[in-house]
């Protein structure tokens, strides 16, 4: 039995020296992928005041008020949030296209009036608070949680660190496939989120924007509830490496 084992044997090792080798000066593209995750610690609001009304400065001048006290809700309840107003605008309002007699001109009836305010805070223990008591005058037009910018800088080290583990994982395996020793692996290249010419264009969905209608009265809103959730963030990398 030993003499029909020992050709075997040396034509297994003859094969795995011929597939060593082989595979010298070989070329190797390898993906690799580093994922973080990290609890969503800042949230994105965008609040709206719009009026309508026959006088264009009625309406203007409730949206201004209602704008100012919105403004200063906000600031005496989360003091080191980020304020940012926006989009002000005025547009004339038509009567229906059904109660408009046939060969007559649009009648205008009023004007309609309106401006965004945007709220950027990490005061996440506080914003239900702060919603609820901004939305007496304002409303609840968008809302959007992610990470701070201090935070993705933390995060930044650990998706580097987890790209490379990946790529030395999958290297490892593919010189395993082939017979060689991973020491003979020389990494020429490393292209961080696969860029030039391994880029791969990725589509990229609009988040979710929770929608709301304008408030009109000064009544109590009940504190809506938030789940801030969390991010996941992703480094590609392309490794070029050849084989001794």
């Amino acid at each position: 039995m030993l003499r029909r084992l020992v050709p075997l044997f040396v034509l297994t090792c003859a094969a795995t020296v011929a597939q060593a080798q082989s595979s010298s000066g070989t070329l190797l593209i390898v993906p690799a992928n580093g994922e973080v995750r990290h609890a969503n610690d800042e949230a994105h609001a965008t609040l709206m005041i719009e009026e309508q009304d026959k006088d264009k400065a009625a309406a203007a001048s409730r949206v201004n008020l209602k704008m100012k006290q919105g403004v200063d809700i906000v600031k005496q309840l989360d003091a080191h949030a980020s304020l940012k107003t926006r989009g002000y605008y005025t547009y004339a309002v038509y009567a229906e296209e059904a109660a408009r007699p046939s060969g007559k001109t649009r009648q205008q009836t009023g004007w309609r009036v309106g401006q965004y305010l945007d709220v950027t805070t990490t005061s996440l223990e506080t914003l239900p608070k702060t919603i609820a008591a901004v939305q007496r005058v304002l409303a609840l037009n968008g809302l959007q949680f992610g990470l701070s910018a201090a935070s993705s800088k933390q995060l930044e080290q650990a998706r580097i660190e987890a790209a490379l583990r990946n790529l030395n994982e999958r290297l490892a395996m593919i010189a395993h496939g082939m017979g060689r020793n991973l020491t003979d692996a020389v990494i020429d290249t490393i292209d961080f989120d696969a860029s030039g010419a391994y880029a791969q264009s990725e589509g990229f969905a609009p988040k979710a924007m929770l929608r709301g209608q304008a408030n009109q009265d000064a009544a109590v809103v009940e504190e809506p509830s938030f789940e801030p959730g969390e991010t996941t963030l992703n480094l590609r990398l392309i490794g070029k490496i050849r084989f001794k």
